[in-house]
């Protein structure tokens, strides 16, 4: 929840940390490549153009959150197989299929996302999601953003 708010997506704030022997290995949030102007500063592609949520991805300035997380750990040089993902939202299939490739085999998330694909992908990988109760969150992680 913490790793969302430094978010730049109109849209939809993300966050991911990538952990691994009770190891913070990576973290990421949705938001323009390094360097680029953020959608905070030029508007939403997406919104502009009316695409609902969980479609035409390569239509937006932003890398997912999860993208992001796995960037950091390979320009770290730090393996993430066998990491645990954790996560605000449920993966696209973008993200599915790096997390799978990666060797994530098990995912915290606290929100779904409508892409069947992704759920039917991680099913096929037995990548285990579980999800998250908001109710367990602290407040001071959920209120983080006010």
């Amino acid at each position: 929840m913490l790793a969302a708010t430094r978010s730049t997506c109109l849209r939809r704030q993300v966050g991911a940390v990538i952990v691994k022997n009770k190891k913070v290995l990576a973290t990421g949030y949705n938001g323009s490549p390094s360097g680029l102007r953020h959608c905070l500063d030029i508007g939403c592609l997406r919104e502009e153009l009316g695409i609902p949520s969980g479609q035409r991805h390569e239509l937006c300035r932003a890398i997912h959150a999860e993208q992001n997380a796995i960037i950091q750990a390979a320009t770290s040089g730090i393996s993430i197989e066998g990491g645990i993902l954790y996560s605000t939202t449920f993966p696209c299939i973008l993200c599915a299929k790096m997390l799978i490739n990666a060797g994530v085999k098990e995912i915290y998330v606290a929100q779904g996302y409508p892409d069947d694909l992704s759920r039917s992908m991680m099913d096929e990988a037995e990548v285990q999601v579980h999800y998250i109760e908001l109710d367990n969150i602290p407040n001071n992680f959920k209120d983080a953003k006010k």
